[in-house]
């Protein structure tokens, strides 16, 4: 049974075993450390889910990064404080030319607007949009015209990482760099090794295969100890990944 919090463990106790270092992305990308693990993870839903991952991480020592989206379903304003709070990094996943149909400018104000929200409660530093997969819109474009190093943001995963010298791994579709089944959270890393499972990852960290900077993304909700949570997230996400492949195909086909 993967994706449950049990492997999670054995996975952050691996990488610390292997001599990596835990960094938020924010320090990354001001101080990088030789050996380097990025764990960033977007809030989609659950944020419960996100707190007991944040809690292991610091019981552990670990820091991670926390995106967290704007919608009632992923923003608690109550644990967003307490994952900080336990030394976190908290970050907006933006979405706003998907709820804003495509219109930039209104899409900006938007963002800002939430990004003052956020910042009520933490200095947010880093964003990191959200992939919106059915929607036809991909909110990085609104960074096609507004520079958002002029709001005061040092950093967003899919712009500012170099990832020929770091290796993405992502649990979109809930596998690991699942290409079938993934429209969006996709990055042009020129590494490239396959993993089949969170088993198959510890494996191949207590192998050495990997490379010395690796960002790993996690999306919480998905994460169980078995039972109904993890059985209806286990068929929910399969029927998302049928619908998503359908439309990495038609996209295929009308190119």
């Amino acid at each position: 049974m993967d994706f449950t919090i049990e492997t999670y463990k054995r996975l952050l106790n691996t990488l610390s075993k292997q001599g990596f270092s835990f960094q938020p992305f924010m320090e990354f990308i001001t101080i990088p450390s030789g050996k380097a693990i990025i764990l960033r993870h977007d809030v989609d839903l659950l944020p419960g889910n996100s707190l007991k991952f944040a809690k292991i991480e610091a019981k552990n020592g670990i820091k991670g990064t926390y995106y967290f989206r704007i919608v009632p379903g992923s923003f608690n304003e109550k644990i967003i404080k307490e994952i900080y709070s336990l030394g976190h990094e908290i970050g907006y996943h933006y979405e706003t030319m998907d709820t804003c149909r495509g219109d930039v400018d209104k899409a900006y104000n938007t963002f800002c607007e939430n990004l003052e929200l956020f910042r009520k409660i933490y200095p947010v530093k880093t964003i990191c949009m959200h992939g919106s997969p059915l929607s036809k819109y991909d909110n990085r474009d609104i960074w096609k015209k507004y520079d958002y190093r002029n709001l005061g943001i040092l950093g967003e995963p899919y712009f500012d990482v170099d990832y020929s010298k770091v290796f993405y791994i992502t649990d979109t579709g809930r596998m690991w760099n699942n290409k079938s089944s993934n429209i969006r959270d996709v990055v042009k890393c020129s590494i490239n090794i396959p993993i089949k499972s969170t088993n198959h990852l510890i494996l191949l960290i207590e192998q050495g295969k990997l490379p010395d900077k690796i960002m790993i993304n996690t999306h919480p909700h998905r994460w169980f100890d078995g039972g109904f949570g993890w059985y209806k997230e286990f068929l929910l996400q399969n029927t998302k990944n049928k619908i998503k492949w359908m439309i990495l195909n038609v996209k295929h086909d009308t190119k």
